[in-house]
């Protein structure tokens, strides 16, 4: 039995939820959702990453590209560029895949029933992302409380939990996390295009960039990068 499994995107967020589990979470595995999207290079970051670690992982396939609807999933709606990242009112941008994280969640449960995983870390924040619904606290909380009514532990069995540790910081609070976890974040991507390199002009390049901009420190990615190139930026 493992104690607890990490939702591991192969992304800068869940790494860090990975090296955060590994440190005082008994037995760690990871879970990778395959699920169509644009930036499939991401699952091979994560593999990479657990076998650095020593960490089992298991891919889930779901096709969300079926359902549509984002920017993420569906190659006719282009990934948008942006030049700062504001606060939108009028909703969830066009990189949102609708309830992404609320499939994922119910699945890893399924799961985590089936293997005895009691309990599930996310990567999860909100700060640095306000537009997207389904990072949220209150959602954590509810469903966790769907997933234990809805499974053996409306009859006694033991309760799963879903941790999000990162759910109120900041991306950069994050980034400085990981580094003292020795999270080696040359070996994650964030680019939504789908590219390895960052393109630079997505939101989730524009987050990740400030994010290290503000740690202090260059994006190991962006040094792999340079010294793929021959050291040329």
């Amino acid at each position: 039995m493992t104690d607890t499994a990490v939702l591991l995107s192969g992304g800068l967020d869940s790494t860090t939820a990975l090296h955060w589990a590994l440190h005082g979470h008994g037995s760690v595995r990871a879970l990778t959702f395959d699920y169509g999207q644009r930036h499939r290079v991401e699952i091979r970051m994560a593999r990479r990453t657990c076998r650095r670690l020593g960490v089992p992982l298991d891919v889930l396939k779901v096709d969300l590209a079926a359902i549509g609807g984002s920017a993420l999933t569906d190659p006719a709606i282009p990934v948008p560029s942006v030049r700062r990242i504001a606060h939108s009112p009028s909703g969830p941008p066009t990189t949102y895949v609708p309830f992404r994280n609320g499939v994922f969640l119910a699945l890893a449960a399924a799961w985590a029933e089936a293997v005895g995983v009691r309990t599930i870390v996310t990567g999860f924040n909100v700060i640095d992302s306000p537009d997207y619904p389904d990072t949220r606290p209150a959602f954590v909380r509810a469903m966790e409380r769907a997933v234990n009514l809805g499974t053996r532990a409306a009859f006694g069995a033991p309760r799963l939990r879903i941790k999000a540790p990162f759910v109120d910081k900041t991306k950069a609070d994050i980034v400085r996390i990981g580094l003292r976890l020795g999270a080696d974040y040359a070996a994650t991507v964030s680019c939504y295009r789908g590219g390895e390199a960052p393109c630079g002009t997505c939101s989730s390049c524009r987050l990740r960039a400030r994010a290290f901009r503000e740690a202090g420190t260059e994006d190991p990615l962006v040094t792999r990068m340079k010294h793929r190139r021959g050291g040329k930026p």
